[in-house]
């Protein structure tokens, strides 16, 4: 997906970041292509005026926190953020390259070598992140970049400390995304442990190598039910079979029967090398073979994609209670920014024509005026490098290129 031009409502820039384009949006907030003052690309996140409470701004700042915390290569780097500003913002490294969902329903599934080293790359990042004392909570294909440096992990915004008593969920609330959850995650089970990050890694791996999900249904409800089910296997239909044992151990419902991490690792590993090759030389042909699709995709090379957070839009929060539940039963709330398409049986995203109809959202009377906005006839404009012109002169081919007149 194209970047697109700024609307007329949109801030010119945020912070020390001038703001040339829009990513993503969804039903909390939107994500910008900003630059920094040196030239830096970043993916600017921004919440909504109409959605600023204390809540989300305390979600907001926790995860700010954490992105503090967390590094890796296969992380995206924070590069800055204010959670007291006014429209409170989040600025993280620039990944020129789609999510694994899109890229999957895009160009089809995985080969199996190189699903395996995706999930090599992924547990060895996870494991990263669990030795910081944090669990991301809420992995999935969207929140996986396919960048031209390898897969990068996104969007911490559900991640928690492992040892917090801190809570930002009501009691019997659960949020994360249904298709990718862990039966404990489900079903409110606290405290969490590492092994439902090795869930959601289980499924996101079945989906690169096979294009469906361990569960799917046409109701969150009855997704939320399968995966609580402890009678209900999922659906490894379509998996390879060097990979299967990985995947049912991996799928496992109960935390105690999943592998570690680290056991992942190896596993993958075992698969790639029965099959000739090095694991170097495995992670080196999945960025190649996302690569060479994506120019497929895009010929000239030159078309901005979409970056984080992948979704174009948001599905609202879905409430799910299982009628059978004793005792009161979990709420499954959605997160922030959780993509229509990562979401079997939820309201499809509005099309793009709505997305850009400037009906969609007018500006808050309330709105700040710190914020810089798009200058009248006659005000000089912000600062703009050799690329961020390049970057407008693109985005200008791409919209006039659709345009009807």
């Amino acid at each position: 997906m194209q970047i697109t031009p700024l609307n007329p409502e949109d801030p010119l820039s945020l912070g020390d970041f001038e703001l040339l384009g829009r990513i993503g949006q969804g039903g909390m907030g939107q994500v910008f292509l900003g630059e920094s003052p040196g030239g830096e690309p970043a993916a600017v996140k921004v919440i909504k005026p109409s959605v600023v409470d204390s809540e989300s701004r305390q979600r907001f700042a926790q995860e700010i926190e954490v992105l503090k915390t967390i590094w890796g290569p296969r992380i995206a780097a924070f590069l800055g953020a204010d959670a007291e500003a006014e429209q409170p913002w989040l600025a993280t490294e620039y990944v020129d390259g789609p999510d694994l969902a899109r890229h999957v329903r895009t160009h089809g599934p995985l080969p199996s070598a190189l699903t395996a080293a995706l999930g090599a790359i992924l547990a060895e990042a996870l494991s990263a992140v669990h030795t910081q004392g944090l669990l991301h909570r809420d992995l999935k294909p969207a929140n996986v970049l396919l960048g031209p440096n390898g897969p990068k992990i996104i969007d911490f915004g559900l991640a928690a400390f492992t040892e917090s008593t801190i809570s930002l969920t009501a009691p019997h609330q659960v949020v994360g995304t249904p298709i990718c959850m862990a039966p404990e995650q489900a079903a409110g089970v606290k405290p969490l442990t590492a092994a439902v990050d090795v869930y959601a890694l289980g499924a996101l791996l079945l989906f690169a190598v096979t294009g469906h999900y361990p569960h799917e249904a046409a109701t969150p409800y009855m997704v939320f039910h399968l995966v609580t089910d402890p009678g209900t296997a999922p659906d490894l239909s379509g998996a390879p079979d060097e990979l299967l044992p990985l995947l049912t151990g991996m799928l496992a419902k109960s935390a105690e029967n999943r592998p570690s991490l680290t056991d992942v690792v190896q596993q993958c590993r075992s698969v790639i090398e029965a099959q000739g090759m090095k694991i170097a030389q495995a992670r080196r042909r999945l960025t190649a073979h996302t690569a060479e699709q994506r120019h497929k995709a895009t010929p000239d090379g030159n078309a901005p994609t979409l970056s984080w957070p992948a979704p174009a839009s948001d599905t609202p929060g879905t409430e799910i209670i299982p009628a059978d539940a004793p005792a009161p039963a979990p709420t499954l709330v959605e997160p922030p920014g959780a993509p229509a398409h990562d979401s079997p049986g939820t309201v499809p995203p509005a099309s793009r024509e709505h997305a850009d109809d400037p009906r969609r959202e007018q500006p808050s009377p309330g709105r700040p005026s710190t914020l810089a906005r798009r200058p009248k006839e006659g005000v000089p404009t912000l600062r703009h490098s050799a690329q961020a012109r390049k970057t407008a002169e693109r985005l200008r081919a791409a919209y006039a290129a659709k345009a009807p007149f």
